[in-house]
C-alpha cells in the first residue's frame, strides 16, 4: 500500500487555553468529548459527576438521561502532547511533559536538575490535588450533616451509599480516633469532619512551609514594576487611620444581570453574588455566562477608576476586568480580552493576562483592590488592608470599554464576593 500523501507541513500557533480542562485548569488529560462538543480531562469529569449526582455538561449544561461512556479522545491527546514536547523544549526541559524533553547530548549535571526540577512540581500538583479531593469531602459531609432525613439507597447514588455507610455503624474514621465517639448516625458525621478539617488545615500549613522560591521571585518582580502610574501613598497619616490612596477615583458597581451565570445569586442591592444551591432558571439570553461568572454594568472606556472586592466568604475565586464581548463558554483571564488574578483555593494565588498565568504567592488577600488607568492603558491589583499592597501590574487594550468581571469556581454553595465600598 503506498504511503499516504501528508502535504506541506504548517506552523499553527496554540495557546494552553486551546487546549486546556476548564475543570482542572490545566491541560488536557485523557481527554474525554461528550456528544455537545465540549471536551474535559475524564478523572476531572468523572470526579464533577460524582460529587453532584447528574451527567451535564459543566459549560453548556446539555444533560444526558444516564451516565455517560467516557471514552478517549485520541485526537485531542495528541495534539495535548505535543503541545507538551513543544513546551519542554521551549522551556529547557521544565514545561508540563512528565519528562523533560531529551537533549542530543545532556550533561549529568543538567540531566539531574531537570528531573529534579519536574519531580517537584509533580509533588507541588498532587499536594494541591488531595487538597482539593478533601475540601469535596468537607463539602459533602457537610451537606449530608444539614440533611433532616439520610436518603434511601439506591444503585447509583454515591451519596447514599456513604450515608449507609455511616448508618451501618461503619468506622472510616481512622485519621484521628478519638474517645467517647457517638454511635449515631449524627456523631459519625460530626467526627469525620472533624478529621477532614485536621487534615485539610495541615495540607494548608504544608502549602506556607513550602512556598517555591521561584514563586518569592515573581511577587518581588511583580512589586517592583518599571513605570507605574498609580498615584503614591500619602505618608503623612498613621497607617492605621490612612485613607485609600485611590478614594477620589472611587467608582460604584453593580452586577449585570443580563450577564448572570444560572449557578449564581445576586443581593438585592447587586454588590454581593453568591453560588446557589440549586440552579437557577433564568431567561436564557446569548449574553449569560455558561460557567460561573458575572459582569458588571458600569462600563469604562476612559479615565481612572478603582474598586475593592471582599473575597474573604469564597474560597476559589478571580476578580479583574473583560470587555462586553468577551465570549460566554470562557474563563476569565483565559481571552486577550480579560485579565484576572485568581485564588485557587489550594493556597496558589496567580495573575493572568494575554491568556498566560503567573504565580504571584501564597497568600489569600481578604480584599481586592483593582485600579484601572485607561489614560495609559494599565490594570494593577493590590491586597488591601490598612494600606494597598502592590500585587501585580499589567497593560491592557483600551480597544473596547472594560467591565469589572467574576468568577466563583468548585461551585461551592454559599461562596460569595462582595463589592465593598472603599475607604474615604
Amino acid at each position: 500500500m503506498a504511503g499516504l500523501d501528508i502535504g506541506p507541513t504548517v506552523p499553527v500557533w496554540l495557546a494552553e487555553d486551546d487546549l486546556g480542562c476548564i475543570i482542572c485548569h490545566g491541560l488536557l488529560a485523557w481527554p474525554v468529548t461528550l456528544p455537545c462538543g465540549h471536551s474535559f480531562c475524564r478523572d476531572c469529569l468523572k470526579g464533577l459527576w460524582g460529587a453532584r449526582r447528574h451527567w451535564s455538561c459543566p459549560t453548556c449544561r446539555e444533560g444526558a438521561a444516564q451516565q455517560l461512556d467516557l471514552r478517549k479522545n485520541t485526537l485531542l491527546q495528541d495534539l495535548a502532547d505535543k503541545y507538551s514536547r513543544a513546551v519542554g523544549e521551549l522551556e529547557g526541559g521544565q514545561g508540563r511533559t512528565p519528562i523533560p524533553a531529551p537533549d542530543p547530548a545532556p550533561g549529568p549535571q543538567r540531566r539531574t536538575a531537570q528531573l529534579r526540577a519536574v519531580a517537584s512540581k509533580s509533588i507541588t500538583e498532587v499536594d494541591h490535588k488531595l487538597a482539593e479531593l478533601v475540601e469535596q469531602l468537607v463539602d459533602i459531609v457537610r451537606r449530608l450533616q444539614s440533611q433532616r432525613h439520610l436518603p434511601e439507597s439506591g444503585p447509583d447514588n454515591k451519596m447514599n451509599t456513604l450515608g449507609m455507610a455511616f448508618s451501618d455503624g461503619m468506622d472510616i474514621s481512622s485519621a484521628s480516633p478519638k474517645q467517647g465517639t457517638s454511635n449515631t448516625p449524627e456523631g459519625k458525621m460530626r467526627d469525620i469532619l472533624h478529621d477532614l478539617e485536621e487534615i485539610q488545615e495541615k495540607l494548608r500549613e504544608n502549602f506556607t512551609e513550602k512556598e517555591p522560591l521561584e514563586e518569592k521571585r515573581q511577587v518581588k518582580l511583580s512589586k517592583a514594576p518599571s513605570s507605574s502610574s498609580c498615584p503614591l501613598v500619602d505618608q503623612s497619616q498613621p497607617a492605621s487611620k490612612q485613607v485609600s490612596r485611590f478614594a477620589q477615583w472611587a467608582v460604584s458597581l453593580t452586577f449585570d444581570l443580563r450577564s448572570l451565570s444560572c449557578s449564581l445569586k445576586v443581593s438585592e442591592d447587586c454588590q454581593t453574588v453568591t453560588v446557589s444551591h440549586f440552579s437557577r432558571f433564568y431567561p436564557w439570553s446569548h449574553e449569560r455566562f455558561a460557567t460561573c461568572q458575572v459582569l458588571c454594568s458600569q462600563a469604562f472606556s476612559s479615565g481612572q477608576k478603582y474598586w475593592e472586592v471582599d473575597t474573604q466568604n469564597c474560597s476559589h475565586w478571580a476578580v479583574g476586568v473583560a470587555s462586553w464581548g468577551m465570549s460566554r463558554d470562557q474563563i476569565l483571564g483565559r481571552t486577550r480580552d480579560s485579565w484576572c488574578v485568581e485564588w485557587k483555593g489550594t493556597s496558589q494565588l496567580s495573575a493572568w493576562h494575554m491568556v498566560k498565568e503567573t504565580v504571584l504567592g501564597s497568600e489569600k488577600p481578604r480584599v481586592v483592590g483593582i485600579w484601572l488607568d485607561l489614560e495609559q492603558e494599565k490594570l494593577a491589583f493590590y491586597s488591601v488592608a490598612n494600606q494597598e499592597k502592590l500585587l501585580f501590574e499589567c497593560p491592557v487594550s483600551g480597544s473596547s470599554p472594560l467591565h469589572a468581571a467574576f468568577w466563583l469556581y468548585g461551585l461551592h454553595p454559599g461562596n460569595s464576593l462582595s463589592i465593598r465600598p472603599v475607604k474615604v
